[in-house]
């Protein structure tokens, strides 16, 4: 797989496109319910047989709609699953977060396709590549090639035998050790709680991106003031308290004047620590924390070089969280590889020097576990 080529596909018209995206939002809760089954039964042959006919469906319509670079996707998979359906391989955790990946591919390339924009970043000729070598492998290298697959798609390479999703659970366990935290601090603490409170896929959030952040840190040589990275991100959302509620927890489109209000988030927290004295660390990476390299974020359109180190850190931790929570209840056991996935994809948005100690940090928190 050094070279990559996107599988050709015939362009397929609009309506077929969305027509396939919702036959895909259809199959793929049941395609997630029989990998969960699997994982705690792997000889479950109801679920496998269900988990096979659930890839054959999305397979078919793909191919109905026209959309050939789906039907390429998923061919090789329903072949391997087809080998596992008549006893010739063990299902295994490897096949389970491929699969999950596979779909999670599905639906991000599918999206993109409805917009009409570009794939590159998604690594798909790995993935089918990928997919089409394990279609005659022997069991006993199906460990080691999947996970040179999920490496090539994601830029992570992955534990054998550890679940993805107890990162988050990991982060959550270990968060509140340490020093007993200055009184600003514990207020600053407070107030993220206050924010956690107002939703309840909040919760939690804030011990996971300030273990997920000092760690990080950690792992580049502390070159971050401790103190000054946990304030930041203890403050870097409460801003949208001041913004109207049913803005940012708006699932559909927004408007212009809603996206302006809550692109004025990160300054009411920034002014509030800037007016405290010893905080003008933090302060800046609170205002800067949804900048990107390219200058196209905001709230001022900074460039790179203009970005402070912790505010390149902060986007990074904050990005993550979001896509972990974003499923949380149906979706977890995949949410860590999107979220890798997107972090190393998107050279524009995230700062590169931070990704590597990152992707570090996730690796080693999934060893441990």
């Amino acid at each position: 797989m050094d070279k990559q080529t996107t599988p050709a596909t015939r362009l397929a018209e609009p309506e077929a496109v969305l027509d396939f995206a919702e036959a895909l939002r259809d199959y793929a809760p049941a395609i997630e319910r029989d990998v969960s089954r699997l994982r705690l039964t792997p000889g479950d042959r109801e679920a496998i047989g269900s988990l096979f006919r659930g890839l054959h469906n999305i397979k078919g319509d793909a191919a109905l709609c026209r959309v050939d670079l789906a039907v390429a996707m998923v061919h090789p998979m329903e072949a391997l699953l087809d080998r596992v359906r008549r006893n010739e391989l063990p299902f295994t955790a490897a096949i389970a977060e491929l699969i999950l990946l596979l779909l999670d591919r599905l639906e991000v390339t599918i999206t993109r396709l409805a917009c009409g924009q570009d794939l590159a970043d998604l690594q798909l000729g790995h993935l089918t590549q990928g997919l089409e070598s394990l279609v005659c492998a022997k069991g006993n290298e199906l460990g080691g090639r999947t996970s040179a697959i999920i490496e090539a798609v994601t830029g992570f390479h992955p534990v054998g035998g550890a679940s993805l999703a107890a990162v988050g659970e990991r982060a959550t366990d270990n968060a509140g050790q340490g020093a007993q935290a200055s009184d600003d601090l514990r207020f600053f603490r407070v107030l993220a709680h206050q924010f956690e409170a107002r939703s309840p896929r909040f919760k939690g959030r804030t011990a996971r991106i300030v273990r997920l952040a000092l760690d990080t840190n950690q792992q580049a040589g502390t070159v971050i003031d401790p103190q000054q990275l946990e304030a930041a991100v203890y403050m870097h959302d409460v801003g949208m308290m001041f913004v109207e509620q049913a803005i940012w927890l708006k699932s559909g489109e927004m408007s212009a004047a809603d996206r302006q209000a809550l692109r004025s988030h990160p300054m009411y927290a920034a002014e509030l620590l800037s007016r405290m004295a010893g905080w003008s660390p933090a302060a800046q990476m609170v205002a800067q924390h949804h900048e990107m390299p390219d200058g196209k974020g905001y709230p001022h359109g900074l460039s790179a070089a203009a970005i402070c180190p912790g505010a390149r850190l902060l986007a990074i931790v904050d990005a993550f969280e979001a896509v972990m929570s974003r499923h949380d209840d149906r979706r977890r056991n995949r949410s860590v590889l999107r979220a890798i996935a997107e972090i190393n994809a998107c050279d524009k948005q995230f700062a590169p020097e931070w990704i590597a100690q990152f992707n570090q940090v996730i690796h080693r928190t999934l060893a441990s576990t």
